[in-house]
């Protein structure tokens, strides 16, 4: 059992194998329940969501999130010639970094490249690849699950050992909430963000009939190669405009600015399900994505195919190249600090 260091375990019937890593590693599933009927299924291969069900008015419970049934078939998605992340846990930063280079301390850094010569979600082997200790687990009002990774120094070439805790919440008010913890043995950069693709009708339909609003008057510029330019892009008479809700489109992988403080950065929306997620951050973007990595051949939960306009990813987190550019949020985590994060999902019924 892939279990250390708990400290309380009251429940484990919401715990189950989700089968053996090539080396016999045991990993495991934990499934978090409500009073309301929401449930979330969480393995600690990747502290990746695998399954969120949400009660709907009609009566039905639906999965909202894209994932795969086994084990083997997470474990064959990461090497598609562009991994879909899945529900995955990213870091040690998510986005990309140019040619994954940057300065620290006048010492520069040359990161593993995976992605057109760039740094992308972590290197080659990101935290959605990593086996995590599940640490603690909550039962009753609120129910919770701890995980922790030991990132070790240079792993991926990032300096410093790099501790990580996780914790999902599934709360009374049908949240699903992400709270990030993070402390490192040297200076280092960190962006830790979750990669789970929405779909309010189901994982197994389409975006076609969803709106989305985002909560935001500008958005990174980015180049051909979607490294951030420095400069942002007014959102005023923009197709990505979003202050005033509209429909999903079909393509989109750009970094939203997002104020803090703000109650609500953004909410996908379904008429079909009466149904509405509001994601609610305490990080300066959300990162919205559609499309690309789908391919339209993925075979997902259920013997679905997934297809580029299945879901929607919205990837709360710090600026992607941030380390390579002054006026950016900071992204160094330095010794004997602690990086924290907060997100929130809350679903509503549309009344």
């Amino acid at each position: 059992m892939n279990i250390k260091q708990i400290s309380h375990l009251p429940n484990t019937s919401a715990m189950e194998s989700f089968g053996l890593l090539p080396d016999h590693e045991e990993i495991l599933s934990c499934e978090l329940c409500n009073k309301n009927g929401m449930k979330a299924k969480i393995i600690n291969y990747g502290a990746t969501l695998t399954s969120l069900l949400i009660p709907v008015a009609t009566g039905e419970v639906v999965d909202v999130v894209l994932g795969f049934d086994t084990l083997e078939s997470y474990l064959a998605s990461y090497h598609l010639p562009s991994a879909p992340y899945f529900g995955a846990t990213v870091g040690r930063y998510a986005g990309r970094i140019d040619k994954g280079v940057f300065a620290l301390n006048d010492q520069t850094f040359q990161l593993n490249t995976n992605n057109n010569g760039n740094a992308l979600h972590g290197g080659n082997i990101g935290f959605g690849q990593k086996t995590w200790n599940i640490t603690h687990i909550t039962s009753g009002d609120n129910p919770s699950i701890t995980l922790s990774l030991l990132s070790e120094n240079l792993e991926e070439n990032y300096p410093g050992a790099l501790q990580v805790d996780l914790t999902y919440t599934v709360t009374e008010e049908n949240e699903l909430k992400l709270e990030y913890k993070a402390t490192s043995t040297e200076d280092t950069v960190v962006n830790l963000t979750h990669h789970t693709y929405f779909n309010l009708d189901g994982h197994h339909r389409d975006l076609l009939n969803q709106t989305l609003f985002i909560d935001s008057d500008k958005m990174l510029e980015t180049d051909t190669e979607n490294i951030p330019t420095g400069n942002f892009i007014a959102l005023s008479d923009h197709d990505f405009d979003f202050r005033t809700a509209k429909k999903c489109p079909e393509a989109i992988d750009n970094s939203f600015v997002i104020e803090s403080g703000k109650a609500v950065s953004a909410t996908l929306s379904s008429v079909g399900n009466n149904l509405q997620m509001k994601v609610i951050t305490d990080q300066p973007s959300v990162h919205i994505y559609v499309g690309g990595n789908c391919f339209g051949s993925i075979k997902g939960k259920e013997n679905t195919n997934y297809h580029t306009f299945s879901g929607i990813c919205f990837e709360a987190q710090n600026f992607p190249d941030a380390p390579n550019h002054k006026h950016f949020p900071n992204s160094v985590l330095r010794k004997g600090e602690t990086y924290h994060q907060k997100t929130l999902y809350r679903f509503e019924n549309i009344t």
